[in-house]
Formats: C-alpha cells, structure tokens, sequence
C-alpha cells in the first residue's frame, strides 16, 4: 500500500492548525445555541470543533477567552452607528431594536455574555462609548448615562427572551378566578407570541424615551 504523499495529511480529525478563532467562535456559539451556556466548556468545544483540548488550548488560552471571542462578535452585529447622526431618541430606539434582535438570535448566550466584564471586548467599549457620547451630547447628566444604558440593556434581554415564550404563556388554565381582569387583557394581545413580544417591547421603549424626554425638558428648564 502506498504511502501518503510527504506533506499531505491523512484522514480523520482536522489538524490545530486548520483551527481559527472564527471557527471556534461558530463552534461555541453554535454548542451553546444548540444546549445551553452550562455545556460550554473546552473539552465540550474540543469535540464540537473534531480536535483535541490540547489542540484547541493552543489557540485560546481559556473558556474566558472564547466567552470574549462571542462578546465581540455578537456586540459587533448591533447598531449604533445613529448615534452622533440621528437625534438622540431616534439613535437609541435603533441601537435598542438592533441589541435586541441580535440576542433574539442568540438568547441562550445571554447569561454568559450580559454579565462579562468589558475590559477585554473593544467591540464592546466602542458600542457603550458611542451610545455614552450620543446621550451626553444630548444633555444626559453625567451621572445618569450609564444608568440608562444599563437600564435598557435590562430592558433588551428580558425582551429578547420574551420573544421566544409559548403563546400560551399568559392562559390562567381553569384560575381565571384569582385573576379576571389580568386574564381579560392578556386574550386581547395579539395571537402571534412574536407579534406580542414585539408590542410589548416597543411600548416600553416608546414609555422609557418618553421618560428621557420629560427629564431632560426638566433638567434644561433648572438651568
């Protein structure tokens, strides 16, 4: 039987060096799509990835580093650029529609994305330092920029979630007695789960920007 050709590989598992941080990136995001952020782990991302855990230890350093790896890339996908081009208002529905479809995509990574620390995400810092110059610029108080990301980051992942609830989620079954007026309301949503999230979600944001509005009418009116 001959043999392999010098320099050719044979068959079986890829090589590391096939291996880039965009694939382990897919890897990851697609083994935590597909369970959930508990099943992340190297040796879970080695066998998804058809390498081994000293393979894949040659290109990131750490579970941390592949967390940092799907920071960036979903924070990468979310629209900020209005900010500094559009008024404020109109900047901040877009930026909070965009962070929201991305994780509608990607729900399963919120609770290992939403609680990282930015030092090591510059996609991360450039998206808070674009919103941060848009509500400053626009009058925001120092001291309540951040508060108002936060708050609609608050808002962006429990909508996100949301979105992928049952339709059914609000049926009181035979209770209706504790709850009658809740129960009544509740039937008049729209039928569609998404179409119901999708409601709710801009409600809100419309109620928070109109808050934003009226506080900074107030606050120029101090002046």
């Amino acid at each position: 039987m001959a043999s392999p050709a010098r320099g050719s590989r044979g068959r079986g598992r890829p090589t590391s060096a096939l291996l880039t941080r965009d694939r382990i990136t897919d890897s990851a995001i697609a083994l935590v799509s597909r369970h959930d952020y508990r099943h992340l782990t190297m040796s879970a991302l080695a066998e998804e990835l058809g390498v081994s855990t000293s393979a894949l230890y040659n290109h990131v350093s750490s579970k941390r580093e592949v967390l940092i790896l799907i920071q960036e890339r979903l924070n990468a996908q979310i629209d900020c650029t209005g900010f500094g081009i559009h008024p404020w208002d109109r900047a901040l529905r877009t930026w909070a529609h965009s962070y929201r479809d991305c994780f509608i995509r990607h729900t399963a990574l919120i609770p290992t994305v939403a609680v990282l620390p930015v030092a090591d995400s510059p996609e991360t810092l450039r998206m808070y330092e674009q919103v941060a110059q848009g509500l400053h610029e626009a009058g925001v108080g120092d001291a309540d920029v951040v508060d108002i990301i936060v708050g609609v980051e608050a808002l962006v992942f429990g909508a996100a979630y949301d979105a992928s609830t049952p339709t059914d989620i609000f049926d009181p079954g035979n209770r209706t007695d504790i709850a009658p007026t809740f129960t009544r309301l509740a039937s008049a949503r729209p039928r569609s789960s998404r179409a119901a999230a999708d409601r709710a979600f801009g409600t809100a944001l419309d109620t928070l920007i109109a808050g934003l509005h009226v506080r900074l009418g107030r606050e120029k009116d101090d002046e």
